[in-house]
C-alpha cells in the first residue's frame, strides 16, 4: 500500500526529501502549503515546482528523470536559422511579465482549463517584483505573438511555461533565452518534463540525482542572480 502523501505545514517552508517522491504519478512529492514567495523559492532550491488545477490543493513535484537543456547543447536547425535571419519580430525581456503569464494561462487546443490559475499568476508576479522571475516577449509590431517565463536562481533558469500565437514565436523566445543565459554564466535550463518541442532544441532527460547537483540548495534563499538578458 502506498504511503499517504505528505501534507505541508503553512507555518514551515520545509519539504520532504525529493528522493521520496512517488513514481506514479511520477514526481509527486507533497500537497498543501501555499504559494508564498519564500515557499516557492525554497522549492526551486530543491528542484521542486508547483503544478495543480483550481480544484486541487497545491501539489508539489520533482519528476525523475528531469528534462533539462545545457546552454552549449542548444540545437538550432538550418531552417530555424533562416527564420531567425529573416524575422522582423522584436524580442525583449521583462517588459510585460503579466501579459506573458496571462497568455501562457490561456487554454490550449484540446485542453480543459489551465493550471496557471489567478492564484498562480499572482504568486509569480510577486516573484517577478522581487527580481527572481523573468519573461521573454516576442512581438510582431505591437502584437505579442510569443513568449515564456520562469524563475532564475543560482546558475539555473527554471522554465515554467511558454506560448505561441504565431509559428516559431515560442522557439525564438527560447533561443534568445538560452543564448542570453549562456553569456551570463547560467549552467542549466530546467524544462521539467519531457517535451518534444524543447527536445527538438536540444533538451534531454537526466536523472534527478544528477539534476540536483546543479541546484542552489541550502536553507537560505540566495539573492536574485544578475539577469543577463537586456
Amino acid at each position: 500500500m502506498q504511503a499517504p502523501l505528505p501534507w505541508l505545514d503553512k507555518d514551515s517552508f520545509a519539504f520532504p526529501d525529493p528522493a521520496t517522491a512517488l513514481r506514479v504519478p511520477n514526481g509527486l512529492l507533497a500537497a498543501g502549503g501555499d504559494l508564498q514567495p519564500e515557499r516557492l523559492l525554497r522549492a526551486y532550491q530543491l528542484g521542486i515546482f508547483p503544478w495543480f488545477d483550481a480544484s486541487q490543493p497545491p501539489l508539489w513535484w520533482t519528476p525523475d528523470p528531469r528534462m533539462v537543456l545545457f546552454p552549449d547543447e542548444l540545437h538550432v536547425s538550418r531552417s530555424m536559422r533562416k527564420v531567425l535571419a529573416k524575422t522582423s519580430w522584436t524580442v525583449t525581456t521583462d517588459t510585460d511579465f503579466a501579459a506573458v503569464v496571462a497568455a501562457c494561462a490561456e487554454p490550449r487546443r484540446g485542453a480543459n482549463g489551465t493550471w496557471i490559475t489567478p492564484e498562480m499568476q499572482d504568486a509569480y508576479q510577486r516573484l517577478f517584483e522581487l527580481g527572481y522571475a523573468h519573461s521573454v516577449e516576442v512581438r510582431d509590431g505591437e502584437r505579442l505573438v510569443g513568449g515564456l517565463y520562469g524563475v532564475a536562481l543560482g546558475a539555473v533558469f527554471f522554465g515554467e511555461s511558454m506560448f505561441s500565437r504565431s509559428t516559431n514565436a515560442s522557439k525564438i523566445a527560447f533561443i534568445r533565452l538560452v543564448c542570453g543565459l549562456a553569456g551570463g554564466g547560467f549552467r542549466l535550463i530546467d524544462c521539467q518534463v519531457a517535451n518534444p518541442h524543447l527536445e527538438s532544441l536540444g533538451a534531454r532527460n537526466i536523472p534527478r540525482q544528477v539534476f540536483t547537483r546543479y541546484l542552489p540548495g541550502g536553507t537560505q534563499v540566495p539573492k536574485p542572480p544578475h539577469w543577463p538578458l537586456q
